[in-house]
């Protein structure tokens, strides 16, 4: 199977706007949030909400992955933080995991407790990102250790606050048939 017809051909031209609409929403509140709120991790917020709102409006595997990439190379593209192209995998690893999410439990963005664990899980994965793009760009390890048990916290209680928006949010999607 070629890499095209894994993500590009799969989805129509209705589900590829759902999901462009997505990642672009992403992006926007991550540029309104560059008001240096000095919160780490607030911006999980509304990337879990969009993540997974983008999951449950196409349900089709691969498309919180896509969500994830787009937004990441949206924010690589117009030099969105201090990682460069790096950026990229801070948008597509929580992806991939609500994807995963999806695939282990179907009904994933219909649950409260499935995108609160969904949503923790996948920020982890972005925290973990976070501390991995900071190493490499060499910031000192003492610094770094100094500020990631808050950070983590925060991340993980955002993550999941901005994933549990998502089911009362669906429900009513599919209730006025905007969504199948």
């Amino acid at each position: 199977m070629r890499a095209e017809t894994f993500l590009w051909n799969r989805f129509s031209l209705r589900e590829a706007i759902y999901l462009g609409f997505c990642a672009a929403f992403i992006v926007i509140t991550r540029v309104m949030l560059l008001l240096h709120l000095k919160i780490p991790g607030h911006a999980m917020f509304f990337t879990m909400f969009f993540l997974l709102l983008g999951r449950g409006s196409v349900p089709k595997t691969g498309a919180a992955t896509m969500v994830g990439l787009i937004a990441g190379l949206l924010s690589a593209l117009l030099g969105l933080g201090k990682e460069g192209p790096l950026v990229a995998l801070k948008f597509l690893l929580p992806g991939v995991i609500v994807d995963l999410g999806e695939a282990v439990y179907p009904g994933l963005p219909s649950s409260y407790a499935a995108c609160a664990i969904v949503g923790v899980i996948a920020s982890v994965s972005r925290f973990v990102t976070f501390l991995a793009v900071e190493l490499l760009i060499g910031m000192e390890k003492e610094l770094i250790l100094g500020h990631a048990v808050v950070s983590f916290i925060l991340y993980v209680i955002f993550g999941g606050l901005g994933s549990l928006m998502v089911p009362p949010i669906i429900r009513r999607l599919k209730a006025n048939q905007l969504i199948s």
